[in-house]
């Protein structure tokens, strides 16, 4: 399928608002820059004077919208057309409203002209203010506008009138990146299993330590359920027929193994430290045990790595390092694939557009027939995509969509790993440990080991969830 057929009908863009100012008025800059607030969806971009270079103009309107880490001397350097293609990406995936540039009569008409087009394809509201003390250049700059189609204009003369087009300074915007978040630690936990982990950790810990770490296990437990009363149909009934071969007290493993990775993936992705991981895991096994199924994780997660072991949250701070410092998309996406899935690279260089789904909330990568071609694929590998890092890779499918020569089974991360030098360049220039490069892990994640069976028995006795665990604390 070809990028063509995922695109929507262009949005219909507002008139285009020509602020025509005759006495370039110092006033006029520093309100339009007052309205300014990214976040909101509301950009002022100034272009660079002394060129009239396509792809400038496209960095100016990447660095209004604060992603200006092109500007080091050893960055990653993009073309005209890959830089408009992250313009209207970000614009797309960000809700960028609108944008304002200044000094627009220094634009030509090819520059205004790729204005037009992004304005097209974005539904994007354009302001432009223009400088023209004479009659003769405000009709020179109008020819312009007219060769690059921006037919449609709104004028507006005078500088009270201008400041009041402008319309009110923006409040409460916070420079910087986000403040650093913080989770309790947990202290080192047993290696108890599901039936008496709670009571070990009861015994072991002071009651605050307790009481995080059983929090971590409640939430576990609680997801479990959830998921088990959505998904999983219920065990055939005692008294079903089976098959003459079938061992009537071997447990039936569990169908649904796709589901089942997702599941832990999503339980786990937000995880900020191993020992929070393990609290949840053990917390899900005794909610699967109460529906008289068991869930068989590995022993040692840390060999194995993958979501909450070697991953990192996409928290605040995380997500704005990433979009200030990656202006492109695919590289953007790919360090925060790193970061949410904790896997290999080179498991996930096998991501095709197509193992994204619709609203970027799971990234499956089908590994098996990519490497055994001709063997019938197993399950998937499945890794959930956090809600902050969802823009991301919208941002990135959009990029790839609007590449020439594009269609779904083809990479979304192709060319951005490896051991490139480039690469290592993009690693440390955000600043960010991605423990799935620093520590790479040979053997398959643990949640893609993982396992789950059905019980021939009545639902068992669980660990007891709200009440305290018994034994005395030492």
């Amino acid at each position: 399928m070809t990028s063509s057929t995922h695109h929507a009908a262009p949005p219909v863009s507002p008139p285009v608002t020509l602020l025509l100012d005759a006495r370039d008025d110092r006033t006029i800059h520093h309100a339009a820059y007052q309205r300014a607030h990214p976040g909101r969806g509301r950009i002022v971009a100034d272009p660079t004077p002394h060129t009239n270079s396509l792809a400038y103009l496209a960095l100016d309107l990447l660095r209004a919208m604060e992603r200006d880490s092109f500007s080091r001397p050893d960055a990653e350097r993009m073309s005209t057309d890959p830089a408009w293609r992250a313009v209207t990406c970000w614009a797309l995936t960000t809700g960028l409203e609108e944008a304002i540039v200044l000094r627009a009569h220094r634009l030509t008409a090819e520059r205004l002209k790729r204005l037009a087009t992004w304005r097209a394809e974005t539904g994007i509201r354009l302001t432009l203010i223009a400088h023209t003390p004479t009659a003769d250049d405000e009709q020179r700059l109008r020819q312009r506008l007219t060769t690059a189609e921006l037919t449609d204009l709104t004028c507006v003369y005078g500088t009270d009138a201008i400041l009041n087009a402008l319309g009110p300074a923006v409040t409460g915007r916070r420079y910087g990146p986000p403040a650093t978040d913080h989770a309790y630690p947990l202290p080192s936990l047993p290696r108890s299993g599901v039936a008496a982990f709670r009571a070990d950790c009861w015994r072991r810990q002071n009651d605050l330590d307790f009481a995080h770490t059983d929090g971590q296990y409640r939430a576990g437990y609680a997801a479990a359920r959830t998921w088990l009363a959505r998904h999983t149909p219920a065990p055939a009934p005692p008294d079903t027929p089976k098959a003459a071969d079938t061992d009537p007290d071997e447990p039936a493993p569990l169908q649904d193994m796709e589901g089942l990775r997702l599941f832990l993936a999503r339980l786990t992705v937000l995880s900020p430290s191993p020992q929070h991981t393990l609290a949840r895991l053990r917390g899900a096994q005794a909610g699967f045990l109460s529906q008289a199924l068991l869930l068989d994780v590995p022993d040692d997660l840390a060999e194995r790595g993958g979501p909450g072991i070697t991953t990192v949250p996409i928290t605040p701070r995380v997500a704005h390092t990433i979009t200030t410092q990656l202006p492109n998309p695919l590289r953007a996406a790919a360090v925060a694939a790193l970061l949410f899935t904790g896997t290999a690279q080179s498991l996930l260089s096998m991501t095709q557009l197509a193992s994204v789904d619709e609203h970027a909330t799971r990234l499956a990568i089908d590994r098996d027939s990519r490497i055994n071609v001709g063997v019938p694929p197993g399950p998937r590998h499945m890794y959930a995509v956090p809600a902050r890092a969802r823009p991301l890779l919208r941002a990135a499918l959009e990029f790839r969509r609007r590449t020439p020569r594009t269609a779904d089974h083809l990479g979304l991360f192709a060319n951005c790993f490896g051991t490139s030098e480039r690469f290592d360049h993009l690693v440390r220039d955000i600043s960010l440990s991605i423990p799935a490069v620093l520590h790479p892990h040979p053997a398959e994640d643990w949640h893609t080991a993982a396992r789950c069976w059905h019980l021939n028995t009545p639902t068992p006795a669980t660990p007891a969830v709200l009440a305290p665990p018994p034994g005395a604390r030492p």
